[in-house]
């Protein structure tokens, strides 16, 4: 049986994604680019790969099998240009990131910082939820995660890097908007959006509601911090979220920070890395670029 490299590659991206289109993508390849190659891979292997499922694709058992080795192997490959890398400095390198939304705008300062210090160094940035989060830590497909609430059960290693505080938010004109001071409690009864289950950020406002006693009356959900902060702005109702995403809109006067007792509500953000995942000199150097606080933010 022959395989190349490049096939494994292209199909560990199509695994990855489920779409032939997205792996082209990230590749830099045409769709039908990337269809040849995993056509010429189940030639080699004498079995289809892949089912598909509406526009998607679903893993066969074969598939799953191949998909497993090819991230073995990718990830050896890799390490070798990652030592050699080492071996000729920081001059060269790649380097993939993948952080929490709440992180983002904080991540994007600090990939620019270290791309000056750096400029050597390939830096790929994806921005994503926390259950995609959880994946690439699972499959070493991440050298760095910069994330709230670190996995516990997981073998990885977190440092924390910096403080998020957790406010409460409402449109400037709502009617607590003016307030000085403000019970938890009433708030408790207003229209509350909340990112999806599993979010981190979610997850640390249920269990210090909990642990007030104190249950929201009625909640909407939404994917993604920007969607919240536009549902608050058009008066949809409160949201708790880090202080540090919405500097943008409370300088301009879109949202408000109301004086609710209890908060900020300060969790940390972590550097989290897998265990039994080699730290590239590229990676253990941005960990100490963000830990030294070098980050303009």
């Amino acid at each position: 049986m022959h395989l190349t490299l490049r096939q494994l590659k292209i199909f560990a991206r199509a695994a990855h994604h489920s779409s032939l289109t997205r792996a082209g993508e990230d590749l830099h390849l045409s769709q039908p680019a990337v269809s040849m190659q995993i056509k010429q891979l189940e030639e080699a292997v004498g079995m289809p790969l892949f089912d598909r499922v509406g526009k998607g694709l679903r893993l066969t058992e074969a598939g799953r099998e191949l998909e497993r080795y090819s991230r073995e192997i990718t990830a050896k490959v890799d390490e070798i240009g990652e030592v050699m890398d080492e071996i000729r400095g920081l001059k060269r390198g790649s380097l993939s990131i993948a952080v929490a939304t709440t992180v983002s705008q904080y991540a994007i300062q600090a990939v620019a910082g270290f791309h000056k210090r750096n400029p050597g160094i390939r830096v790929s940035l994806d921005v994503t939820n926390r259950k995609s989060l959880l994946s690439q830590l699972d499959t070493n497909a991440a050298d760095i995660v910069l994330m709230g609430f670190p996995p516990k059960k997981r073998q990885v290693v977190a440092e924390p890097f910096m403080d998020n505080p957790l406010v409460v938010i409402a449109a400037p004109g709502h009617r607590l908007a003016k307030r000085k001071a403000i019970n938890l409690a009433e708030v408790a009864g207003e229209t509350f959006l909340l990112r999806e289950p599993g979010s981190g950020t979610r997850q640390a406002i249920e269990r210090f509601l909990r642990h007030k006693g104190v249950a929201l009356a009625t909640t909407l959900f939404m994917s993604g911090n920007e969607a919240i902060k536009h549902g608050v702005e058009a008066g949809l109702g409160l949201a708790i979220v880090s202080r540090h995403t919405i500097a943008l809109e409370l300088k301009a006067g879109r949202l408000c920070e109301l004086p609710v007792r209890g908060f900020p509500l300060v969790r940390q953000w972590f550097i989290v890395r897998p265990t039994n995942k080699r730290y590239s000199a590229a990676a253990r150097a941005f960990s100490d670029f963000i830990l030294a606080g070098e980050v303009e933010f």
